[in-house]
């Protein structure tokens, strides 16, 4: 499946208007940019720790210094582009802004298109477990009736779309450059799936246009699916056990782990200047977050995440010299209102909570119209790299109800 190279366009029926080229594209990095990195490793400025060395204060000074070796020394991004590159990537411009995707097409005649959106610390290397599965389920020993055609783009400021370049992409303005994206496709119905960030894009592509979309489905749900303040009396007590854990546990968020989102919501160019120029900077800044959001949490991310995907996440990040673009949606939602309280939405909307997620129906269906709602005993924040099995699953069965 990954190695069929279709020319773009070729069965899409895509409708074609000025401005709307769409370009091939393939991941080509120059090798002095590897050269460059693998100097810049070999020469960190470590800094000191305090005896104890866990994971309370941060990420380990003895474990980051043996991943940072592995990544200089044992780490292979060559073949990590390669498997990349198996599958047809474009860019295009909407709104000013260059746009990076895949686009696999089903062999299935009768495949349901299905955008799908990542978050920060993520990107499009968070799905390459699940394209196959959801593109030919025939392959992978599934219903042909479940296919998809799979179109996953890189957020604006994310990865091969590049830096963003002006002011006001929020989670709003993505969601509008998708339904043109899929609009170049030619896909007129589709799903929408997403997590983290992607599970705001994805509800509020819904919202903007609701005639088009077949369904939402998100994993790793925040905004729009918890409390966002105070929880009264009534609804606490109307709280199952498992849902208290997860109110705990976004209060625990809250006090504990907030401080990545209070800097980039309001100073993401300072940021930018550390993690732009110290690879190990940038290393640790999302390796903290595989360790804290994935389940099983143990002592390492690896327990997890496969090292080597979780380190090819890192580079769409460092090679592409987005650190600071991608803290920027942080900065616009922020300030532009995108945390408000939101339109209800009438699109039917699934969501696969696992174990560590936080999402709560009884607050997700004051602004979505919940139709499907699983609950996972494993996985985490990145699902599609913890759990692929169980967020493909769960991605067939809810569309299914709808086709």
């Amino acid at each position: 499946m990954a190695n069929r190279r279709e020319k773009h366009g070729a069965s899409t029926g895509q409708r074609r208007r000025s401005g709307d080229e769409i370009r091939p594209f393939r991941i080509e990095i120059p090798q002095a940019d590897l050269d460059d990195l693998h100097d810049r490793l070999a020469h960190t400025r470590w800094p000191e720790e305090l005896p104890g060395g866990d994971w309370s204060r941060g990420v380990p000074l003895g474990y980051l210094k043996e991943l940072a070796d592995y990544w200089r020394t044992g780490y292979d991004w060559r073949q990590q582009e390669a498997l990349i590159n198996q599958f047809s990537q474009f860019t295009t411009t909407i709104d000013g802004q260059n746009i990076h995707f895949l686009h696999v097409r089903s062999p299935e005649p009768n495949a349901a298109p299905l955008i799908l959106t990542h978050g920060w610390p993520g990107s499009v290397v968070e799905f390459m477990q699940v394209i196959e599965p959801l593109a030919d389920p025939r392959a992978a020993g599934g219903d042909p009736a479940d296919a998809f055609h799979v179109v996953i783009p890189s957020l604006p400021g994310f990865g091969f779309s590049g830096p963003t370049h002006e002011v006001g992409w929020n989670t709003t303005r993505v969601a509008r450059a998708w339904a043109e994206l899929m609009r170049r496709l030619g896909y007129e119905h589709y799903g929408a799936q997403g997590g983290d960030f992607g599970a705001l894009v994805s509800p509020e592509l819904g919202r903007i246009v609701p005639d088009r979309i077949i369904g939402v489905h998100v994993n790793a749900a925040s905004v729009g699916f918890i409390p966002l303040g105070p929880v009264d009396e009534a609804d606490l007590a109307a709280l199952t056990d498992t849902e208290k854990a997860r109110l705990e546990r976004t209060n625990n968020f809250r006090t504990e782990e907030f401080g990545y989102n209070m800097l980039q919501s309001t100073r993401p160019q300072t940021v930018a200047y550390a993690l732009t120029d110290s690879p190990v900077g940038q290393l640790a800044w999302i390796v903290e977050k595989f360790k804290a959001w994935t389940h099983p949490a143990a002592d390492l991310p690896e327990s997890a995440v496969d090292r080597d995907q979780m380190l090819t996440d890192v580079m769409f990040y460092w090679l592409t010299r987005t650190a600071g673009s991608s803290a920027d949606i942080y900065y616009e939602n922020t300030h532009t209102g995108a945390w408000a309280p939101l339109t209800p939405s009438k699109v039917p909307t699934g969501v696969a909570t696992f174990a560590v997620d936080v999402s709560i129906r009884r607050f997700a269906e004051r602004s979505n119209n919940i139709v499907w709602w699983s609950d996972f005993d494993r996985g985490g924040h990145f699902a599609a790299m913890e759990a692929p099995d169980l967020l493909v699953g769960d991605i067939r069965a809810f569309f299914r109800s709808l086709r």
